[in-house]
């Protein structure tokens, strides 16, 4: 598709019109990755959606600048150093820090916040959740977009947030279609989720090697099930699971029958998958 560049100088695609429904993509390097923003629907091409569009970017660059353990001047780098109490942090950091606590909870120790640097044992280090939180909370500017002409979608590495609004003229009224890739040929599709109203998160070995930690015994997750994706609701509850099922090993194929309001499929060492939908 055509691209040119928006005023902050981060690409734009736009689809031709013989496509059918108006496509607008805007690309922005954060938190070491690129982030996306797409939206799609009629009025997608208006310049009154840069705004929301650079506000969502901003509360993005704002959660790096805040969470993120490779900076010295970060919240979160004081709170590793002992110069600030956790409990003294501000309200973003302890909401997070809460959100953990929960995963902690939920996962039976797996997603642990606490543990999962073995070099620094008991660091609070929110990694694991932080930018799906932040991807959360930045879609809320979009909130205000006429909800029966446009659809969105924030991407963000292997995590996904969407909504879809069908409408007259969208012709792709079906949801977004979310490809997983195959862990073993990153460029083959494995399959393919349809998203209207949540998030799908990915977690496994492929991009980043064995870098999940099983808090359970500080040891790297032993490489049984390499990739899991998890389709939720809640894109933050969609990545907790994704990065815990990597953690549990073989206990993930049960595991995900208590997982309520899921689907998902895992992809085992031996090239086995598991797919589950509750």
């Amino acid at each position: 598709v055509p691209a040119e560049r928006s005023g902050r100088g981060a690409p734009v695609t736009r689809a031709p019109a013989s496509t059918g429904a108006e496509r607008r993509a805007w690309v922005e390097q954060i938190m070491g990755m690129p982030i996306s923003i797409h939206i799609r629907g009629e009025g997608a091409r208006s310049r009154a959606l840069e705004e929301p569009v650079r506000a969502a970017f901003d509360d993005l660059r704002a959660a790096e600048d805040r969470f993120s353990a490779y900076r010295p001047d970060s919240e979160i780098s004081r709170i590793q150093r002992g110069e600030q109490a956790l409990e003294q942090s501000s309200a973003d950091v302890r909401e997070v820090a809460q959100l953990c606590r929960e995963a902690l909870h939920r996962t039976n120790g797996v997603f642990d916040a606490w543990h999962c640097t073995p070099e620094r044992p008991g660091a609070f280090d929110p990694t694991g959740l932080v930018k799906t939180w932040a991807v959360a909370r930045a879609a809320g500017r979009f909130a205000s977009l006429p909800e029966r002409r446009l659809a969105w979608a924030i991407v963000a590495g292997g995590d996904v947030l969407a909504r879809d609004i069908p409408a007259p003229g969208n012709t792709e009224a079906d949801g977004w279609r979310i490809g997983i890739e195959d862990p073993a040929d990153r460029s083959r599709v494995l399959a393919a989720v349809p998203l209207r109203d949540g998030g799908v998160c990915t977690s496994g070995t492929a991009a980043r090697g064995s870098h999940i930690v099983d808090p359970r015994d500080g040891q790297s997750a032993r490489e049984i099930v390499v990739q899991a994706t998890v389709a939720a609701p809640s894109v933050v509850w969609a990545d907790v699971w994704a990065t815990a099922l990597v953690a549990m090993g073989e206990e993930a194929r049960t595991r995900t029958a208590s997982l309520a309001g899921t689907s998902g499929l895992l992809v085992f060492a031996d090239r086995q998958t598991h797919r589950w939908a509750n």
